[in-house]
């Protein structure tokens, strides 16, 4: 009796573990043991999910309104021009199409763009190692898309710009943002805009500003779809996504 009592008992122990300490089990290195998936499975499960998350993630946002028709990740004006937006609307003529305007192409230059982030995203996910893949695994919701940002936003950013300033002038919110600053310039140089409460002549960099929303934006999508394959069975499309994240559902 004991003998077949033994694997309940093992089974009620395990049921009984947290988190932490299930993340803390032995995995095995070689294939085809009963204990669950191997390291080298668990890191291929994660890359797996981040690259499906990524390109679910890129289809989204490279549609028409993939940004300017999500209230979540709408490029607005910078900070520094929100003033430039209200004083534009209030007091210039033909201020309010050069506002909408502005913004509607910074929109469609993260549009354009966003589809040149997946092989730099790709890329990325190859370094990453086995310590990195259980650590993500039994981590937070968005644990793999943090990791993912913490490692290549730099990268990213500075391989990103280039893009987004071509996107820019591509779809033209270079010509619009410079239609827009250059009467707004005018009129804060003007006595009528000295008279006017916080009418300074600005000049963001345009292509920096949108670059980080872009990649904001992209990296929110990411992590809504690591959150999907963490949560929902349906979402894990493969074998090795069910296999890997599995374990989570044993907690």
């Amino acid at each position: 009796m004991k003998i077949h009592s033994f694997p309940l008992l093992f089974l009620l122990t395990l049921a009984l573990l947290s988190c932490d300490a299930l993340s803390q089990l032995p995995i095995s290195t070689t294939g085809g043991s009963s204990s669950g998936p191997t390291d080298a499975q668990i890191g291929s499960g994660l890359k797996e999910a981040l690259n499906q998350g990524i390109s679910k993630g890129v289809e989204q946002l490279i549609k028409t309104d993939g940004y300017f028709g999500n209230a979540l990740i709408k490029v607005l004006m910078p900070p520094e021009a929100q003033k430039v937006e209200s004083i534009m609307r209030q007091y210039v003529p033909g201020g309010e199409r050069l506002i909408n305007d502005a913004i509607l192409k910074m929109n469609r230059a993260a549009e354009d763009a966003a589809n040149e982030a997946k092989p730099i995203f790709v890329n990325a996910i190859t370094s990453m190692s086995i310590t990195d893949a259980r650590n993500i695994l039994f981590g937070s919701q968005n644990a793999a898309t943090q990791y993912l940002k913490d490692k290549t936003l730099a990268g990213l950013t500075q391989a990103y710009a280039p893009r987004i300033n071509n996107s820019l002038s591509k779809v033209g919110a270079t010509q619009a943002w410079n239609a827009l600053v250059t009467p707004y310039n005018n009129f804060a140089n003007s006595a009528a805009g000295r008279l006017v409460k916080d009418a300074q002549p600005i000049n963001p960099d345009l292509g920096a500003y949108v670059t980080e929303k872009a990649l904001d934006g992209l990296f929110l999508k990411v992590t809504e779809e690591e959150k999907r394959i963490r949560e929902d069975i349906s979402a894990r499309s493969t074998k090795l996504l069910q296999d890997v994240f599995g374990l989570l559902d044993k907690k």
